[in-house]
């Protein structure tokens, strides 16, 4: 079984065919430019694919509504020319398979229980912490939709003794994206985040802030598992750091292994690695059937 696969990221287009297993036999990657020019890259790579089914991660706001007039489409991101473009619809006009689209994080989530970290649970949140920051829920062996989709980086957050800095966020100023996605690393301190030294207070501040979301979505979710990806935590050094810190926060509170003696195996960074995205798509597709 041949499955296509889109991560429409806000910088870049992955597209890939892979199978079943999540295995990737075909891709390719562009700049997410207009919707013209970066639909017809997408158009031209699966043309002649003989794809049975297709999964769409896709960054957001995005309306997941079937019932709703505007389903499919992206909303008020704030990626020029895209708000308001109908991605599905697009997709549709040109192939007669099955299309599943949902948010990139929430495709990621759905990978990572399939075939990467969270395999046999059903339950995980996967957050990408990079340009922006996202989260995918994965709960009771379903994604989780509401009344639109999880938003796990626009939550609120306290700000550290002592922290003048305004928040980068366009909507929010200073919630979590705000305080602690890689945009703000770099306002922050002038430099971008992989330039710093591991050793930096930065480290320790970043981690503070993601600490605060992680315990919000602990009390709120309970998730079995958290899986941190996106490029700001590829600064391992992280990880130790926001375990501690969300152990600190909880204080004795949630009383469970998971947190008490086994939490880094709980907190931890995705199997798929950088394929985390694209094999949600999969798992997306595959899920179509």
């Amino acid at each position: 079984m041949l499955l296509g696969a889109i991560e429409a990221g806000g910088t870049k287009f992955i597209c890939a065919v892979g199978n079943q297993k999540g295995e990737i036999l075909e891709k390719k990657s562009f700049p997410t430019t207009t919707p013209k020019e970066t639909m017809e890259e997408v158009i031209e790579f699966f043309y002649d694919k003989k794809i049975e089914a297709m999964g769409v991660g896709s960054f957001g706001p995005i309306d997941l509504d079937k019932n709703s007039k505007t389903y499919g489409c992206i909303t008020t991101t704030p990626k020029p020319y895209w708000s308001n473009y109908n991605i599905l619809e697009e997709l549709k006009k040109h192939f007669d398979f099955p299309i599943n689209l949902d948010t990139d994080v929430n495709g990621a989530a759905l990978g990572e229980a399939t075939w990467g970290s969270a395999v046999g649970l059903d339950s995980v949140i996967y957050l990408t912490v990079g340009t922006g920051i996202g989260g995918g829920v994965y709960s009771g062996g379903k994604l989780v939709h509401g009344m639109t989709h999880p938003e796990t980086g626009h939550i609120l957050v306290r700000r550290a003794v002592g922290d003048k800095y305004k928040g980068k966020c366009l909507y929010h100023g200073d919630c979590l994206e705000g305080m602690a996605s890689g945009p703000a690393i770099e306002e922050r301190w002038g430099i971008k985040g992989y330039e710093l030294p591991k050793a930096h207070s930065a480290w320790e501040l970043e981690a503070y802030y993601l600490a605060q979301g992680l315990v919000n979505y602990i009390l709120i979710i309970s998730p079995k598992k958290i899986i941190m990806g996106g490029g700001v935590m590829k600064q391992e050094q992280l990880f130790p750091l926001i375990r501690g810190e969300v152990v600190k926060l909880l204080n004795g509170y949630v009383s469970h292994k998971n947190i008490l003696g086994n939490i880094e195996e709980y907190i931890v960074s995705p199997k798929l690695g950088d394929n985390a995205g694209i094999c949600g798509a999969l798992a997306l597709a595959l899920e179509s059937f």
